[in-house]
């Protein structure tokens, strides 16, 4: 049902849609001028843009390219059409499109309404592609997509502001972020060397090995055949949860009989759970229990000791990473880690004290970080939840009242 004071139109109806142009041979140098001004637009300076505006492309046009290709002033909305699809974009440079994208011009409603309008229209526009070698859609498709819009500009910029100042916090959080996790490279670069010492500790560091100071051991996995090893009280952690970095919870469960009958074994709060394999960049990261928990065989556990801060060998080993991935044992350190490699690193480290003290200041830190990324998390969903309300007029925003003075 229509909402009151909105039409049903078309794409078509609300812009003059042109696809664009590639000069061919497209691997001719002829085409291309490091040095130009006008911008050559491919997918994946769209994917790097912030999803708005689209300021940096990684090429330029000649003269020949363009005149080859379909030129855009600045500040037109253009969408990808042919393999990633209906991803929309306004252009904050002159630029060229290829045949991949289509220009919608000549707007008779809100361009930032607009953008957000083919933004939730994705879906729908890929389950309209052409499946080939890969997705597409033509211009037809695009022009044809049908839309719900509100007659009244006024209202469309009311909306388009509501959901840009989302997004406009969103990206606040994440240069935040940023900040926040360079902020803390920094740190941990400093306190974890002993280059930068926390004030009242003068103490000498010494080298040692993990084996020297603390016991490692490896997880299992009890036979999936058996249902009744699975499902039970005892946290079972498996690879990709390692990715959490601070360990509060993790999806499997097994039970006592699971526990005492594989090679399983539960592993105490603080212990330093390291990925000794698993696919892409698992191998090599390194992580910090919270809770009590067993792991599969993928993952070792440095446990806790009088003698060490766990949370100040987590931090050591997490910037190890690249470290640790070439210590894997097979050619080129394609391999897998083990208990016998883990044992022999060596570790800088001062008094326990110091140890302590140095983690609580790069842990601060991370709760700070934590907190800014549940917000992301939290505004991102919010926002999702307001196209989906005010896009299709389910909530409408109300007029704002002039002040009189």
């Amino acid at each position: 049902m229509t909402p009151s004071a909105w039409m049903t139109t078309t794409i078509g109806g609300l812009s003059a849609v042109a696809r664009g142009a590639s000069p061919r041979p497209i691997a001719s140098p002829r085409w291309f001028d490091n040095d130009g001004e006008v911008r050559w637009i491919r997918i994946a300076d769209v994917n790097r843009s912030d999803g708005r505006t689209l300021r940096e492309t990684t090429q330029a046009l000649s003269a020949d390219g363009i005149a080859r290709s379909r030129y855009l002033k600045p500040g037109t909305l253009i969408m990808s059409i042919a393999a990633t699809v209906g991803i929309p974009v306004v252009t904050g440079v002159p630029a060229c499109i290829h045949d991949g994208f289509v220009a919608l011009e000549d707007l008779k409603a809100d361009k930032r309404f607009m953008l957000y309008l083919l933004k939730a229209s994705e879906a729908r526009l890929r389950e309209a592609g052409q499946s080939g070698s890969q997705m597409n859609v033509n211009s037809e498709i695009v022009r044809g997509l049908q839309v719900t819009v509100p007659s009244d500009r006024e209202e469309q910029i009311r909306i388009s502001s509501a959901l840009w100042d989302a997004d406009e916090l969103m990206d606040a959080l994440r240069r935040a972020i940023a900040k926040k996790r360079a902020i803390k490279q920094g740190m941990m670069q400093e306190l974890l060397t002993g280059r930068t010492r926390l004030p009242g500790f003068r103490d000498s560091w010494r080298v040692s090995n993990v084996g020297d100071f603390t016991q490692v051991r490896a997880g299992g996995t009890p036979s999936t055949s058996v249902p009744r090893y699975w499902g039970g009280e005892n946290r079972w952690m498996s690879s990709g949860e390692i990715h959490q970095k601070r360990v509060r919870e993790v999806a499997g469960r097994i039970t006592a009989a699971g526990l005492r009958e594989s090679a399983a074994q539960l592993l105490p709060v603080g212990t330093v759970l390291m990925a000794l394999a698993g696919q892409g960049k698992t191998r090599g990261t390194v992580a910090v229990s919270r809770v009590e928990l067993s792991t599969n065989q993928s993952i070792a556990g440095i446990l806790p000791s009088d003698e060490h801060d766990s949370d100040f060998l987590y931090y050591n080993l997490d910037t190890r990473y690249m470290e640790l991935r070439g210590e894997s044992t097979g050619d080129g350190g394609r391999g897998g880690l083990n208990l016998t490699i883990i044992k022999k690193l060596n570790i800088y480290m001062p008094r326990v004290e110091e140890q302590r003290a140095i983690a609580r200041v790069i842990g601060d830190v991370d709760d700070e970080l934590e907190i800014l990324e549940r917000r992301l998390e939290s505004t991102r969903a919010i926002k999702q939840g307001m196209m989906q309300e005010l896009l299709t007029g389910r909530t409408r925003l109300p007029v704002a009242e002039e002040v009189s003075v």
